[in-house]
């Protein structure tokens, strides 16, 4: 293992690629529009008090929209959610264009066929680099029992889980 000198930008990318990650939309209705984006940092952080994380990029134009909404929806997108993934990456007044989304009476909104649902409030946020790591309050949750595939982002793309040995 060589130094520092492999941390350059574009190599460290192409490491943390190599690992595997689910995607989430991140998602509230903010002064009666919905606002979202996609996420592939998500991950359960604690049952008591139920909490899961996300990071956002510090750059993000759209987490200081979010951060004012009362509650925030995530949702675990499914494999055959490649498009609506990068849907919430383009354009902020096209992310939820023919997507079927509901919305909480506290304005969490969440992508419908989702593999799960989260109705979150935010629990803490702690700097990180050139993110933020939103920690999140979990007050709902929904898990359909139909079984799906997760979308997965690896290696810069989009792909699915294989079938378990």
């Amino acid at each position: 293992m060589r130094t520092n000198q492999d941390l350059d930008p574009v190599r460290l990318r192409q490491a943390f690629g190599a690992f595997p990650s689910g995607v989430v939309a991140v998602a509230a209705a903010v002064d009666g529009t919905m606002v979202g984006l996609a996420a592939s940092s998500f991950t359960s952080v604690s049952l008591d008090p139920p909490l899961v994380s996300v990071s956002i990029a510090t750059t993000s134009k759209t987490w200081p929209d979010l951060r004012r909404a009362h509650h925030l929806g995530v949702t675990v997108l499914a494999a055959h959610h490649g498009a609506v993934c990068r849907q919430l990456a383009g354009p902020v007044e096209h992310r939820f264009d023919n997507v079927a989304a509901s919305v909480t009476e506290t304005g969490a909104v969440t992508v419908d066929d989702g593999l799960a649902r989260f109705d979150c409030t935010i629990y803490r946020e702690v700097e990180a680099g050139d993110h933020i790591i939103a920690l999140l309050r979990l007050h709902a949750v929904d898990h359909p029992d139909h079984a799906g595939s997760p979308l997965i982002f690896h290696r810069s793309g989009f792909g699915r889980v294989s079938p378990y040995l």
